[in-house]
């Protein structure tokens, strides 16, 4: 090879080979093709008409079999109902003959012609038995019974007739399907050992002027990679690959770049990471001021209001008592609200240990604290087999002890009904709490679960509006999500939880 030609650029070579490739490839598809349209319209032929002209022939011979039996079973015993396979087999005969007529059995061709006989000797077979199958016929005679028997055997010689011909036209087209199947098999053998060749020969042709520049370039890359990113790459042999060795190199040097950049991030991240660490720190402090220093002047508050009211009860007008139980219900209020505010930031801030745990057992814990609400209600809680779930059971029984309590709450006129069931749903568990009560209108379905959000007043129905969004916040730190399904036809809340291990085969649970 000549030092010019080893200078050629890369697309003048491929070009080359392309062109003589696509050439032989063409006219070995071409002749492919060619098999491949013999061997379709073979097929087409043996299982689209050679195949239901046997079977519409074999469904004739067994009509006419059927139409013999009928008239003998007739004959012997005269009974109408032996007549039954006569009168099938004559419908059924009609059937068959539209079919081959169908699939080309036409005056002219040799199935028409054998199918033209059948019909001959069958017509006049029937003809010959029509009286002897007549109401009210005389018994039949040995003259009789011998001349049909002959003229049926004329029958079944013209079917034999006819079935053979099929056969023999069915093994014809097997023999035209094997033939293309060859064919076929001969023109895909000869374009594989086409592309054999032409690819080893593209394999020898372009090794030395590419493959070799090219090994030599990934072999520098390697030790960039490997060694020493610092070390420059340079690309040699034909144009593109020193263009490539080159965009390799400007690659090398953005990447230093990046790393840097990367580099400065890193400690920016740890930086900004210590300030979240001392930031976490004071809202630690914070809580436990609010915990302990804050709640001490609310106790202050309300115990003095409250031996105010004590005291001067009766001698303070109407609106003067009014006020001391204003100020009462707002300092114990604002105390339910501190607690609720501390356990909502707390969670999922000092994680406890994950253990599983049956979702039964903690809704029965939900159940017993909520039991003077229960009492007050006359509520009923109901809830089948629940499965184990691994989480917080604290924390998780926080969840169901707000859902009931809101259903208990936020009852209607009959007393409150609140069932708890879970069913499975892909790799998860979804549970559902559902009640009786007076329902959320669909538009408020994401608003209840905001921070603080009520849709009635305080006088109405008590509570801080943290409830549910402390529940989304629980189901969220154990990998669940929960919303309001607004299509069910009761108030029911669903929430998920990732089913554990060895509840991976049971089967769904609920009530």
């Amino acid at each position: 090879m000549s030092a010019d030609a080893r200078g050629w650029p890369i697309r003048r070579w491929l070009t080359l080979f392309t062109v003589a490739q696509v050439a032989l490839l063409l006219a070995a598809l071409a002749g492919g093709g060619i098999a491949l349209s013999n061997l379709t319209d073979a097929r087409n032929r043996l299982l689209d008409v050679i195949g239901p002209q046997r079977l519409a022939a074999i469904q004739l011979s067994t009509a006419l079999l059927n139409q013999e039996t009928g008239v003998r079973g007739y004959q012997l015993g005269r009974q109408p109902a032996f007549l039954t396979p006569y009168t099938d087999g004559v419908r059924a005969q009609a059937t068959a003959v539209a079919q081959l007529r169908e699939l080309g059995a036409v005056p002219g061709t040799q199935i028409g012609d054998d199918l033209e006989a059948v019909q001959r000797a069958a017509t006049t077979w029937q003809a010959a038995a029509a009286p002897t199958i007549a109401p009210g016929a005389a018994p039949v005679t040995q003259a009789q019974v011998q001349r049909a028997r002959t003229l049926f055997d004329s029958v079944r010689s013209a079917l034999d007739t006819q079935l053979a011909h099929l056969g023999a036209i069915r093994d014809a087209g097997r023999a035209d399907l094997d033939a293309a199947g060859s064919f076929l098999t001969a023109m895909l053998v000869a374009v594989a050992v086409l592309v054999v060749l032409l690819f080893l020969v593209l394999f020898l042709g372009l090794r030395r002027v590419i493959t070799r520049p090219i090994l030599q370039l990934a072999g520098e890359v390697r030790q960039v990679a490997d060694q020493d990113v610092h070390r420059p790459v340079h690309g040699s042999g034909p144009q593109e690959i020193a263009q490539l060795g080159a965009d390799v190199e400007a690659m090398r040097q953005r990447i230093l770049d990046e790393v840097a950049e990367l580099e400065r991030a890193h400690a920016m991240l740890d930086r900004r990471t210590r300030e979240l660490e001392r930031s976490n720190a004071d809202l630690e402090q914070f809580a436990y001021v609010a915990s302990h220093d804050l709640q001490e002047p609310l106790r202050k508050v309300a115990s003095f209001c409250q031996l105010l009211q004590k005291r001067y009860q009766g001698l303070l007008d109407e609106r003067g008592e009014q006020y001391i139980e204003y100020a009462v219900d707002g300092a114990k209020r604002m105390q339910v609200l501190i607690n609720d505010l501390l356990a909502f930031s707390r969670v999922g801030r000092k994680p406890g240990d994950h253990v599983v745990v049956e979702a039964g057992r903690l809704v029965d814990d939900a159940v017993a604290n909520l039991d003077v609400a229960l009492s007050l209600s006359a509520g009923k809680v109901d809830h089948g087999e629940l499965p184990e779930v691994r989480v917080e059971p604290a924390l998780m029984t926080a969840v169901f002890q707000n859902l009931i309590g809101n259903s208990l709450k936020f009852k209607g006129e009959t007393p409150p009904e609140v069932q708890v069931a879970a069913e499975r749903d892909g790799d998860d568990w979804m549970f559902s709490v559902s009640d009786n009560g007076i329902g959320i209108e669909a538009e408020y379905a994401e608003r209840v679960f905001a921070l603080f959000q009520r849709l009635h007043t305080r006088n109405a129905y008590p509570g801080t509006g943290i409830g549910l969004a402390m529940c989304r916040r629980i189901v969220e730190h154990h990998g669940g999500r929960i919303w309001l399904d607004t299509e069910a036809e009761r108030t029911t809340f669903r929430f998920t939880l990732p089913a554990t291990e060895n509840t991976v085969g049971t089967h769904d649970a609920g009530s």
